[in-house]
């Protein structure tokens, strides 16, 4: 057998961007991946294509698979030949038994690498304006386990801890909070001592609740805390009102689930994330180019045959080029055909091999991109139209009406996974979906694939045209839709649509 490698990788506290770059590059290339119950399910989307998973997470209170079996696994599957990563939330070293595991695999003479992450420690306060060293009120910061090993009456020292002078971070303390303010308390810390729970921070069900030493456990009782949460005490923790930023950001807890094909996903994904949004990225439909194509070729080889070439969606423009190149046929064989596109996005991926489309219609859809090149003159013109196998069909009558003659080319098929990463239908009935964002007809199709029609029904959907806002309404969705066609148009109708459930919520809790 050929012998394979684990990573002990650090995936951050929740935020999928507070990955590391060498994590997430080692998570691209792992053939299996054995995740923790902290790491945030959307990482595990993102970079999951292809990959085998296994869940040996453990909660407060119930652990899925024991310490020893997990240990047996990464040994097995290293020993199998296979690229491992024991993916952990936060830093694997500090408080996440990565040690033990490193030790386990160096005993075992099994190759390793181990990936810091950015721990909740450090990040969590972060996220909610709450520097855990300031040159005015802490020179140094304590971290501490409230976590007590199984079978063991293990205690804090308390008076210790209530001689420092920095900041206390406990993790895993939730339900010892009582216990550990009491202590602090009797050792002398002074009940006014700024302190705060953090719950899920870095993510959309970020929560906080500040206090003082001696009434933060009430509060937090009150509030309904629950792990995981990282607890503070110190003087830093008065800052947060001052210095909190990120629940200021405009899709700050808004939770969405991006539809879009994987290539495609970026552009949009990345914008909602930097404006706060948590994205679950799972792509319902999947584009792949038809298998050799005589009448492909064919048209590739008598370019000079046309007058227009016409391109519906990125992908016929990705897809097409890469047909020329495959087959090398020379960019500037294009320079007398004219181009047209549906929209801003297409046009956008011409731009990209640096060429610049004659024509776009107004509104991006088949019909007025059919409408606009009809006003055109195109009477006795041939058209190359390179697109979907199962493309618009009301395109090609206009334009044949207007005197011209079309090839209608199919270069790509739109296919729909038989399997997610993630499973879809979960996520939405357990109530951790805001809203669905819909770029095409083809990706609701592959939602209701993936989700059931029942699912569906009701759910918010934020939906890029009329023609993907038809589709999805078929299946129950509750459809609203953006003033044009381009990813800043859709960035805007979410944050309206997140801005009016703030305002619902509110007219609620009145």
């Amino acid at each position: 057998m050929t012998e394979g490698k684990v990573w002990l990788v650090g995936a951050g506290p929740g935020d999928t961007g507070l990955i590391t770059v060498k994590g997430e590059q080692v998570l691209k290339e792992a053939q299996v991946v054995v995740y923790d119950h902290l790491v945030n399910p959307d990482l595990l989307a993102r970079y999951g294509d292809g990959k085998r998973f296994i869940n040996v997470g453990k909660q407060a209170g119930r652990h899925l698979i024991p310490q020893q079996e997990i240990q047996e696994i990464l040994v097995r599957e290293a020993r199998a030949g296979n690229k491992v990563v024991r993916l952990k939330g936060g830093d694997p070293f500090l408080f996440g038994r990565g040690g033990e595991e490193a030790m386990v695999l160096a005993k075992e003479g099994i190759p390793f690498e181990v990936v810091p992450g950015v721990t909740s420690a450090l990040a969590v306060p972060a996220y909610n304006g709450i520097p855990v060293t300031h040159r005015d009120c802490a020179s140094s910061v304590h971290i501490i386990t409230a976590h007590k090993r199984q079978g063991r009456e293990e205690t804090l020292d308390y008076p210790a801890l209530a001689a420092l002078e920095g900041t206390l971070v406990f993790l895993m303390g939730v339900a010892a909070l009582p216990e550990i303010t009491a202590g602090l308390l009797g050792a002398g810390m002074k009940p006014e001592t700024p302190a705060a729970v953090l719950q899920e921070g870095t993510t959309a069900d970020q929560r906080k609740v500040v206090g003082t030493l001696e009434d933060l456990a009430e509060r937090a009782a009150s509030a309904g805390i629950r792990p995981p949460a990282v607890i503070l005490v110190g003087q830093v923790c008065a800052l947060t009102e001052e210095l909190g930023w990120y629940e200021e950001l405009p899709l700050m807890g808004m939770r969405l689930l991006l539809t879009r094909p994987r290539e495609r996903m970026e552009p949009l994904a990345g914008r909602l994330r930097t404006l706060g949004a948590q994205v679950l990225e799972a792509p319902a439909v999947e584009l792949v180019p038809v298998e050799e194509d005589e009448k492909i070729a064919d048209c590739i080889s008598h370019l000079e045959a046309y007058d227009w070439l016409v391109f519906t969606s990125p992908a016929g423009v990705r897809i097409f080029f890469a047909d020329m190149e495959q087959r090398k046929a020379d960019v500037r064989r294009l320079g007398h055909i004219r181009i047209a596109v549906i929209g801003e996005g297409t046009g956008k991926a011409l731009e990209e091999r640096g060429i610049y489309p004659d024509l776009m219609p107004r509104v991006y859809d088949g019909v007025s991109l059919g409408r606009a090149l009809a006003g055109e003159d195109i009477r006795g013109k041939r058209i190359l139209l390179p697109r979907a196998k199962r493309g618009n069909p009301e395109l090609v009558p206009l334009l044949e009406e207007a005197g011209a003659a079309v090839d209608d080319i199919s270069i790509y098929r739109t296919l729909y996974p038989e399997s997610q990463t993630v499973d879809v239908r979960k996520e939405l009935e357990e109530g951790r979906i805001d809203c669905v964002v819909l770029t095409s007809a083809s990706t609701a199709d592959g939602l209701a694939r993936m989700a059931g029609r029942e699912t569906l029904k009701g759910r918010k959907a934020a939906c890029i045209g009329p023609e993907t806002a038809r589709r999805a309404r078929e299946y129950g969705l509750d459809c609203r839709i953006a003033e044009e066609a381009t990813i800043e148009s859709l960035t805007a109708l979410i944050e309206r649509i997140k801005k009016d459930h703030d305002q619902e919520t509110t007219e609620i809790e009145k």
